[in-house]
């Protein structure tokens, strides 16, 4: 038998009746102690009876508001590819219509010079409650935590006095800090894109978009795919404002290469360290007997204004 609603041997159902008549005492504080929620609990600890209350009555209390940290160390470019980034828009719009106001705060730590533009990304999909409740912590970041968090309660690797029965002071046991995915696991070949743009680029010749960037931090973010053969592509930023320039007259920003963008396509970012006009380039040149045609996105992601003040403390990526 399954242990669940509808599916108890008789056995399970006595020791369900059993557990409800011991914890009588604490149902009254628990969020809707049906017979659902309490078998949860049993099937946890295999319905055995002592470690099932045990279990309930340490972690069964009713939970009303939550204190996230959100640790930014290694936050980069990668982490802003766009299918990835629709990911963490649905999860907090999911957040938002299912859950409100359980979030009590949330506290960012080592936030790199990146986060204002993650954040601004997000920042459509949070209401104006739940932004109030987004708290960057600077340098002095473990001294923040232990204002607003009990040490007892806090990681000693995040600056509190908890550790594992070993010492370890990450907690690996109740916290799950995640890690490198396996490239077995990648869904990118899967993800269909939708580009914006296409345009057929002629045998011997090149394609140049140009983005106004108004001001540093902004992130220039693409993708790209060509039919039938490679396509060469490379960033450049202009030194002569209101005519074009060809390649070499230009001061490069991310070396002009040739990516196999028919058969895998491709995508990325560049954080614009100055303002100016930048200059998507696809270089088809080195073909003489082939046009391309090439179908392309690209995005210039803003900072958030109200993050600005926070850029001091920011670590640099």
């Amino acid at each position: 038998m399954s242990g669940r609603v509808g599916d108890l041997s008789p056995k399970q159902a006595e020791t369900l009746a059993k557990f409800r008549e011991n914890v009588q005492d604490v149902l009254p504080a628990l969020p809707n102690p049906d017979d659902y929620f309490l078998l949860r609990w049993l099937r946890a600890r295999n319905f055995d009876l002592q470690k099932s209350e045990a279990m309930l009555r340490k972690l069964g209390r009713k939970i009303e508001t939550i204190v996230m940290i959100f640790d930014c160390e290694g936050l980069g470019l990668k982490h802003f590819w766009k299918p990835l980034v629709e990911v963490y828009q649905e999860f907090f719009g999911l957040l938002e219509e299912n859950y409100p106001e359980t979030l009590k705060f949330m506290l960012i730590v080592k936030a790199t010079k990146l986060f204002p533009v993650g954040y601004n990304l997000m920042k459509p999909f949070l209401s104006e409650d739940t932004r109030r409740k987004i708290v960057v912590l600077g340098n002095s970041w473990k001294e923040g935590l232990l204002k607003l968090i009990s040490p007892e309660e806090l990681p000693a690797h995040f600056g509190g006095t908890l550790t594992d029965p070993d010492g370890n002071p990450k907690c690996l046991t109740k916290i799950n800090y995640g890690g490198e995915i396996p490239k077995s696991m990648y869904v990118r070949d899967q993800v269909k894109t939708q580009y914006e743009h296409s345009v057929q680029i002629s045998r011997g010749s090149s394609h140049q978009v140009e983005y106004e960037i108004l001001f540093p931090g902004c992130v220039l973010r693409w993708q790209f795919s060509s039919d039938g053969a490679d396509i060469g592509f490379g960033v450049f930023l202009k030194t002569k404002m209101g005519e074009r320039q060809k390649a070499g007259e230009m001061v490069e920003v991310l070396t002009s290469q040739r990516y196999n963008a028919h058969m895998v396509p491709e995508d990325g970012s560049l954080t614009c360290a100055e303002a100016g006009v930048y200059v998507l380039r696809f270089d088809n040149t080195y073909s003489f007997v082939h046009a391309k045609k090439v179908s392309f996105t690209v995005e210039v992601l803003l900072p958030d204004e109200g993050m600005q003040k926070y850029d001091e403390e920011l670590t640099p990526v």
